[in-house]
């Protein structure tokens, strides 16, 4: 297994983000500013975008896994590896997600915690109702990190 930094062509990469945030005008929001690595074993498994939030903040504004490997440890390695590179140059991890009981526990078995709450969040900013686990994301909950030792 290895992870690098996407830092060219990082739209080549845009049918695993889309698995994350599902309008690519969002994604475009971000791509160009976030930093991107891409998790290989075997060919390409995972994906994640970070951007920098100011006063010490990173946010991982996508992580997304291929399907089928799915609860196989990628994301959380992705998130362990992330908190290890930024760990001596910022002090806290974000990351906001729509309040599901699929990611919202993924998270907080990472180590985050319930930060705050954007209402309305998915509702205000996409063009069509997103849904996961059969329930209709509205709100955005954010959770954080503390990743400096």
């Amino acid at each position: 297994m290895k992870i690098f930094e996407a830092v060219n062509n990082k739209k080549d990469y845009i049918r695993l983000l889309l698995l994350a945030d599902e309008q690519e005008d969002m994604i475009d929001r971000y791509i160009g500013r976030g930093t991107m690595f891409v998790l290989e074993d075997n060919g390409v498994k995972a994906v994640c975008i970070v951007t920098d939030e100011g006063d010490g903040n990173i946010e991982i504004k996508n992580i997304a896994v291929e399907p089928q490997y799915q609860k196989m440890g990628y994301g959380r390695k992705l998130i362990e590896f992330v908190t290890d590179r930024f760990k001596d140059k910022y002090s806290c991890l974000s990351v906001g997600t729509g309040d599901s009981p699929l990611t919202v526990p993924f998270y907080e078995k990472c180590g985050f915690q319930r930060s705050h709450v954007i209402k309305n969040f998915f509702t205000d900013n996409y063009d069509h109702p997103i849904f996961e686990c059969g329930k209709q994301l509205v709100d955005m909950v954010y959770l954080k990190k503390i990743i400096k030792k």
